[in-house]
């Protein structure tokens, strides 16, 4: 079978294509970390505004790995996005990602970051891409030591590395102000990423001077993401090239709903992402609570509680009406009262659209895979909630039972896909509830509260009887 490409673009039918020649785009977005989830999201978002502005195409480079590029390349860039669910549109033809590299190529993103033409950096590295510790940039990481050392020559190896890098060239190059938008769920996004570049800088024997660049000329707006985006099957490759009538080795998959809420601070313009359906606002912080406390929070329980129950994806967890009934009452019960909501938000709309689409089988997003990197995740989407509620005499009795679940994940489903996954098997000591809780506890950021532990142990006991 042909495989996608631009030529191939005149014979589809019966799909979205680009309102626009690929052509004609050019460069104006550098994004680090070309997955799935970037491609069914950011870049689509990008794809709309294309037609009226076709600067704003993207060279994106993979982490590390070529498959990406490899899927991609010979495809001129283009690749299917396949929605799956209720209200599901046509598949629909992305051609947005103008040039796709592994790191190491074209002199790396460093060099491409520094060209004057391009305004605009994005990221989706995933939590543990950022390579940070204790709120700040862990420069014990052998990445992160490595780039230091040889900076700003390529290769670089972390995406905090490779972004200083470019933005040192780009100084140096005279080349303009820019902005950098970290596109991860993280707490305060963009003044995270901010820290951890003046980490990096302090790291710098003459760190000084670009940071003093940095604060002058690059932006670090915030944004909150939002769409399920599963692992695309072959399956899924089979249906896109029977839609298409050509192969796409690159189609990813992705629910219906799909939201975007950025702060509005650039230094060097921006797409029209509002024409595509993005909410611009002078504060996020809102926006990302809710959808940290309620809808990742949730996710994180299903997944771990899911999985100890034999469910492979989060809809088959759905169906169990009482890890349904916990999701429903984590929203409710523990992360509601701790949420200052943005104005006109529909708080029970928000907790039914939840769970809807978290209930949608068409999706088959694997627990699994929501599972991986726990140690990262936890503290960000449910220590907070943990920490609001004990302090205000409350008792986090869902919030703990995806915590626990957790340990007791790490500790009979190993080896897990965390970072930490050698520290966390060599400290979970499953001999009892209690040895299990109080060896996992010191790996989180955790409530110093006797009441948080006794949660802890009374669910871990019971996970551990049925498991």
């Amino acid at each position: 079978m042909t495989r996608l490409g631009r030529t191939a673009l005149p014979s589809l039918h019966g799909v979205r294509t680009p309102a626009y020649d690929p052509s004609g785009v050019t460069v104006g977005v550098v994004h680090l970390g070309v997955g799935a989830f970037h491609r069914a999201h950011q870049a689509v978002y990008t794809d709309a505004v294309l037609a009226a502005d076709p600067t704003w195409g993207i060279s994106g480079f993979t982490q590390r790995s070529a498959a990406v590029r490899d899927q991609l390349a010979p495809q001129d860039g283009l690749y299917t996005v396949l929605e799956r669910g209720a209200g599901a549109a046509p598949p629909q033809v992305i051609g947005a990602l103008r040039e796709i590299h592994t790191p190491d190529a074209c002199g790396g993103p460093a060099a491409r970051i520094a060209d004057p033409r391009v305004r605009l950096v994005t990221l989706t590295v995933t939590e543990k891409g950022y390579r940070f510790a204790g709120g700040h940039l862990d420069l014990t990481d052998p990445f992160v030591r490595a780039d230091l050392a040889t900076f700003p020559q390529p290769p670089t190896r972390s995406a905090v590395g490779r972004l200083v890098a470019g933005l040192e060239l780009r100084r140096r190059a005279d080349a303009g102000p820019i902005s950098v938008l970290s596109c991860d769920n993280l707490p305060a996004n963009g003044a995270t990423l901010r820290g951890l570049v003046a980490d990096f800088c302090a790291a710098l024997p003459a760190g000084d001077r670009l940071m003093d660049w940095i604060a002058a000329s690059v932006a670090f707006p915030s944004c909150v993401v939002d769409r399920i985006v599963p692992s695309t099957t072959a399956a899924d490759l089979a249906a896109v090239a029977a839609a298409l009538g050509v192969r796409d080795e690159g189609a990813v998959v992705a629910e219906p709903f799909t939201q975007w809420v950025i702060e509005d601070t650039f230094a060097a313009g921006r797409p029209a992402w509002e024409t595509a359906g993005a909410v611009f606002t002078a504060d996020v912080a809102p926006y990302e609570a809710a959808k940290l406390r309620l809808l990742n929070a949730t996710h994180s329980l299903l997944a771990y509680t899911g999985a100890l129950a034999g469910h492979d994806t989060i809809a088959a967890a759905m169906t169990d009406p009482v890890l349904a009934d916990a999701a429903r009452r984590l929203m409710t019960e523990d992360a509601a009262p701790t949420l200052t909501l943005p104005d006109g938000f529909d708080l029970p709309g928000y907790q039914e659209s939840v769970l809807r689409r978290f209930a949608d089988p068409a999706l088959g997003h694997r627990t699994a895979q929501v599972a991986a990197d726990g140690s990262l995740k936890l503290p960000i989407r449910l220590l907070g909630t943990a920490r609001d509620r004990l302090a205000a005499g409350g008792t986090p009795q869902w919030t703990a039972l995806a915590v626990a679940a957790w340990m007791v994940y790490v500790a009979t489903r190993g080896p897990v896909d965390d970072p930490l996954a050698e520290t966390l098997a060599a400290a979970a000591d499953a001999s009892s509830a209690a040895s299990l809780v109080d060896s996992l506890l010191p790996v989180l950021p955790s409530p110093p509260d006797p009441v948080w532990r006794d949660l802890l142990v009374a669910h871990a006991g019971r996970l551990l009887h049925d498991n």
